[in-house]
């Protein structure tokens, strides 16, 4: 991908706060686990600022993996 080019991300969540015009992810940084650590609590600082962690795990499949940049939209 050329340099500061994003990859287009595509979402099926409505509710999230980075949702966006034709289901593309608005946000600037996307972090993805696998589900095991689903409940783990990174320090987040969505959209720019970087994820505390340095792990790196395997997903079987697409199904195994969950995304932690998910923040529902304010009402």
């Amino acid at each position: 991908m050329p340099n500061g080019e994003k990859p287009i991300v595509k979402c099926s969540v409505a509710n999230c706060h980075y949702w966006g015009e034709q289901n593309v992810c608005k946000a600037d940084l996307i972090m993805i686990d696998i589900d095991k650590h689903a409940s783990a609590h990174y320090r987040e600082e969505y959209a720019g600022e970087a994820f505390d962690t340095e792990h790196r795990d395997y997903a079987e499949n697409s199904a195994a993996t969950c995304c932690h940049t998910f923040k529902p939209k304010e009402k």
